[in-house]
């Protein structure tokens, strides 16, 4: 049974815009603003962007591409977890990411990487992928071995985290050791059950993800293997550990992409959060499923690092 506190923070969460004085939740369009929601999606983070105690920022050009690490005290600095943000594919930063991802670095105390790839509709597929390995081709070139690189992401980040492995193996450049996937956003065909059975429980707005997939997409496919890594071959790819929130329309992008993994012989732990909201791991110590949720990734991750 879910805990008050976790029902109290997903009515909380689910109900805000009554508290912005709006009696239904936001509908998204073609013609919604993605500027604003980008200054939306800065102006919340900022609430929560006080960093833990011993960690470190640095800011870094990589290849032209604005990154910032964090730094736990006495990591390993042999050892990296290169993190993928989300935000439907148009928004998202290294400051909007900044306050969660360092708690992330914090628990696992692994340094992590961070890194603004170009964002939708001004750049559509394959920019944030070219984006993504680049990066990635970039920690090889400084020196990271493979097995001592893990990559992860969150929602889109989640979804962006598992076409970079695909474009990897099919690029014949050496894997990571492992993958995590937060409500990872597989299929931009925004096909699944999910979208229709939980669109009222989302925490998104109104059909904000096929607005998303319609700006990322652009002239492509949307069932595009390197678009929806779920329509990739999957075989091959490394440990991964998907979790994903059963009140969510992204719940069914997670799920059959790991029933199609494991059934392609990849190693792979899947969760699913009873009663849960998107991305609710991030959200820990906020309520006990949170924290449980945050801390089967660390173990997951210290295992594989």
């Amino acid at each position: 049974m879910s805990s008050f506190r976790s029902k109290m923070f997903n009515f909380l969460m689910r109900n805000r815009h009554l508290f912005r004085g709006r009696l239904k939740k936001e509908v998204f369009d073609e013609n919604t603003s993605i500027l604003a929601f980008r200054e939306t999606c800065e102006k919340g983070a900022n609430k929560y962007a006080r960093l833990p105690q011993d960690i470190t920022v640095r800011e870094q050009l990589i290849e032209g591409i604005k990154s910032e690490w964090l730094i736990p005290k006495d990591s390993d600095s042999s050892k990296v977890i290169l993190y993928v943000h989300g935000g439907g594919y148009v928004s998202g930063s290294c400051n909007d990411h900044r306050g969660f991802v360092s708690k992330l670095a914090q628990n696992t105390g692994v340094q992590h990487l961070v890194y603004e790839y170009r964002l939708a509709p001004e750049y559509p597929f394959p920019a944030a992928l070219d984006d993504s390995v680049k990066v990635y081709q970039w920690l090889l070139s400084a020196g990271f071995k493979p097995e001592n690189i893990l990559i992860a992401g969150e929602s889109a980040g989640g979804g962006l985290c598992l076409a970079t492995l695909l474009a990897l193996k099919e690029q014949s450049i050496p894997l990571p050791v492992a993958g995590v996937a937060i409500s990872p956003w597989t299929d931009l065909t925004c096909s699944g059950e999910s979208y229709r059975t939980k669109n009222k429980l989302s925490l998104a707005p109104l059909y904000s993800w096929t607005v998303f997939s319609k700006h990322y997409v652009g002239d492509h496919r949307a069932d595009h293997p390197l678009i929806s890594p779920l329509f990739g071959d999957l075989k091959g790819l490394p440990p991964l550990f998907i979790n994903s929130a059963e009140d969510d329309e992204l719940f069914d992008d997670g799920e059959k992409f790991a029933i199609k993994a494991r059934e392609a012989g990849v190693d792979i732990q899947f969760r699913a959060g009873k009663g849960m909201v998107h991305c609710y791991p991030l959200l820990s110590p906020m309520f006990r499923e949170a924290t449980e949720a945050m801390n089967e990734i660390v173990d997951f991750i210290k295992m594989k690092l």
